[in-house]
């Protein structure tokens, strides 16, 4: 796709001086790519899958709340079932997990039954007074209790109360216990039914508890931004001096109700309390590897710390003058959301759609055709490749935004809106080149996709120098996408500087990262790891505070789950503020590294970079060469601070 020249241009880097369409074709192409999609989505509408998802069908083919035209070979169908909108099956428990559908005849009716039905007289009083049958077509309500069809033609009794899911027109059964069997059959690590059922309990239970907790973890994702951008200049030590306090404290805690809960259980022996008292004991010993582990990392690290906290105090600066970086995450979440949705949408309409074909049973079912069949696997790409474009639109609006504070001597020149600014660069310049990034994204991603579902099938039945060699494999290509991800954000960056196209980004930005590799190491991993322990801060407060709250509770019924969904949605939360954070880093970095290689701060090369950065730079010099005098491991600590040009 890229294919660089051997050839070292030296090119002069011209921040924000020019803007020009990059990568025509790639747009053109991506745009051709969601024609296709839009087709597949016209062309299920337009062959009745639409139909048939939302109002549904019985299993002759009639489309439920129509009339319906006759399927060559197959009884009951054709019918006109104006007045029947509601599908119906006769076994909704009877869950076909290799196939992924209930096993079951299906019929249109024209209520649900909302209570439960024990008996086929039941049944016929029912059809009587309700005017619904819940018997096959063939089946007249005064033959319910007479024809010896009824075994078959009517439904398992007792009949559950169902209700009509909404905009669906399917009868469900209200009770959930038909879906914890689904449930069981799905997770097969489970052993003991009754374990699934208290896990269930547990999170219905203590569900206004998981709701506030995941409540608090929002609320500090928002006030460590908020400290983010206030006290930057001093949050690495903050955070880590929280990390150890929260790290001890959480142990501690742990070990402490384990006792406390160890105690009780001997005087009450329970398999509640069992259960409990081996969560706590998990929990204790995980918490203990994890702060010791933590520990060492900080040991290790303690030196590099220092290099960061000038990068950090301007980012900081860019929250103040940018404050609506803060809710791109909430825009892109919000254009995932809404693609995803369209994109299962369509999904369940090619589920739906195709011609009708007599199966092994005598029922209709519908099946795509020809070269047609294949076209959930360009829906599969469509489904990575956009994603993936709008997650590189994120990237690149950010970057441009930053790039825009940084190359902008006098902050007062500013845009009233840069994010507006950037989204508008992106939009009139630079889609094609993030087309082009995602696609090369969706190109690893694919593989690995297809060599984890293979894994998936062959557990347990390949031998163990294959399953070696694919988890190698897949191993690989995670490597791959992460660093061609990173490699395309930089690229993304260089785009927003110079408006050039992606390969040339591309490789303008891997030589300046090759010529700043220890930089990239001092400055970026330590950047990445302090934002770590941020969202290890926002989990662990809101787990504790969760172990808290559910020790408490008195009609919980186990811990597990609870607090796994909680932890979570607060790792998830706490991501989703701070790879913002983590992005503008990046991006100020390859400003930083461009900026200290081009200009040295002599009249017509003067320095972009805010006034903190010169003292980090020119502190950093003065350290490099007292300790370079002494020979000392510090001066080398040091030496990749200094700039590229002073050679």
């Amino acid at each position: 796709i890229c294919l660089f020249s051997h050839k070292s241009s030296k090119r002069e880097w011209k921040p924000l001086e020019d803007h020009s369409c990059t990568d025509v074709p790639w747009l053109l192409l991506f745009i051709l790519f969601c024609v296709g999609m839009g087709f597949i989505c016209g062309f299920s509408i337009a062959t009745g899958a639409a139909a048939r998802l939302l109002s549904g069908y019985d299993s002759y083919g009639n489309i439920c709340g129509q009339k319906n035209v006759k399927v060559e070979g197959i009884v009951n169908s054709g019918l006109d079932l104006t007045h029947k909108k509601y599908v119906f099956f006769l076994d909704p428990c009877n869950i076909d997990l290799v196939h992924q559908r209930i096993k079951s005849l299906a019929l249109c009716v024209s209520a649900c039954p909302r209570k439960e039905l024990k008996t086929l007289a039941d049944i016929q009083k029912f059809a009587e007074t309700n005017g619904s049958t819940l018997c096959s077509y063939e089946l007249q309500p005064s033959e319910y209790t007479t024809d010896p069809r009824a075994a078959k033609l009517c439904p398992k009794y007792p009949v559950p109360e169902s209700a009509p899911i909404p905009f669906f027109h399917r009868c469900a059964p209200v009770n959930i216990s038909c879906y914890a069997k689904f449930a069981e059959a799905l997770i097969t690590f489970v052993s003991d039914s009754s374990v699934l059922h208290r896990l269930i309990s547990g999170v219905m239970t203590s569900k206004e508890i998981i709701m506030g907790l995941c409540l608090l973890s929002l609320v500090l994702s928002m006030i460590l931004m908020v400290i983010i951008r206030y006290i930057s200049r001093v949050l690495v030590w903050i955070l880590t001096i929280l990390v150890i306090l929260g790290s001890l404290g959480g142990t501690g805690v742990l070990w402490w109700l384990y006792a406390k809960q160890q105690i009780s259980a001997s005087a009450v022996e329970t398999q509640l309390a069992k259960d409990n008292l081996q969560a706590l004991l998990i929990y204790a010993i995980s918490a203990t590897v994890f702060t010791v582990i933590l520990f060492l990392i900080m040991l290790i690290m303690r030196k590099r710390v220092a290099l960061t906290i000038a990068l950090f105090h301007v980012a900081g600066k860019v929250f103040i003058h940018l404050p609506l970086l803060v809710f791109q995450p909430f825009w892109t979440f919000f254009v995932l959301i809404l693609f995803w949705t369209y994109w299962i949408t369509v999904l369940l309409f090619l589920g739906t759609t195709g011609s009708p074909v007599p199966n092994e049973e005598g029922f209709v079912e519908f099946r795509m055709v020809g070269p047609l069949k294949y076209m959930w696997w360009y829906h599969v790409v469509g489904l990575i490749w956009i994603s993936e474009f709008i997650l590189a639109c994120q990237q690149m609006t950010v970057a441009g935004a930053v790039v825009t504070y940084y190359f902008t001597r006098e902050k007062r020149n500013l845009p009233f809106t840069p994010i507006l600014a950037s989204v508008n660069r992106l939009v009139c310049y630079h889609l094609g080149t993030v087309a082009k990034g995602s696609f090369i994204i969706t190109l690893v991603k694919i593989p690995r996709m297809i060599l984890m579902y293979i894994h998936t099938q062959l557990k347990g039945k390949e031998n163990a120098c294959a399953r070696c060699m694919l988890k190698a494999c897949i191993c690989c290509l995670w490597c791959l996408e992460k660093c061609l991800t990173y490699l395309n954000q930089n690229a993304y960056t260089a785009t927003a500087i110079n408006s050039t196209n992606f390969c040339t980004s591309a490789k303008d930005a891997f030589v300046i990262l090759v010529e700043n590799a220890l930089r990239v190491a001092a400055i970026n991993t330590v950047g990445d790891f302090m934002l770590f322990l941020g969202k290890v801060l926002i989990v662990c407060s809101t787990g504790l505070a969760g172990i808290m709250l559910l020790n408490y509770q008195r009609d919980y019924t186990i811990w597990v789950l609870p607090l796994i969904i909680v932890c979570l949605f607060a790792f998830l939360v706490a991501h989703c503020f701070l790879s913002i954070y983590e992005m503008v880093v990046d991006v100020l970095f390859l400003c930083f590294a461009i900026d200290t290689k081009y200009n040295d701060g002599s009249p017509g090369r003067e320095f972009y970079m805010d006034k903190v950065l010169m003292e980090f730079v020119e502190n950093s010099r003065k350290s490099m060469k007292e300790a370079g005098r002494g020979g000392g491991a510090e001066g080398r600590e040091l030496k990749p601070m200094v700039g590229a040009d002073e050679e």
